[in-house]
């Protein structure tokens, strides 16, 4: 399986801490805030069920432009062979 060694760019990181502390955030964007912020550093890569929300977010309209941003930093740290 092949490795994506990219990591959270510190804009994200800012956007997505900002989620996380925010009382009128959905779960959604939480939840993809929580993902991008577990990779800032390590080098994790993006789970397959993670994925599937970030792919979902980025289609739909109803998510923000903050949302979706987060959405595709996550969708670019996804394992690309899946």
């Amino acid at each position: 399986m092949g490795t994506n060694k990219k990591v959270t760019s510190k804009q994200v990181s800012s956007l997505a801490g900002k989620v996380l502390h925010s009382s009128s955030a959905s779960q959604t964007a939480k939840s993809l805030a929580a993902s991008a912020l577990s990779q800032r550093q390590k080098g994790n890569q993006t789970g397959s069920q993670m994925e599937e929300l970030a792919s979902k977010v980025l289609a739909s309209s109803k998510y923000s432009r903050e949302t979706k941003a987060i959405a595709g930093s996550v969708l670019a740290q996804s394992n690309k062979e899946r």
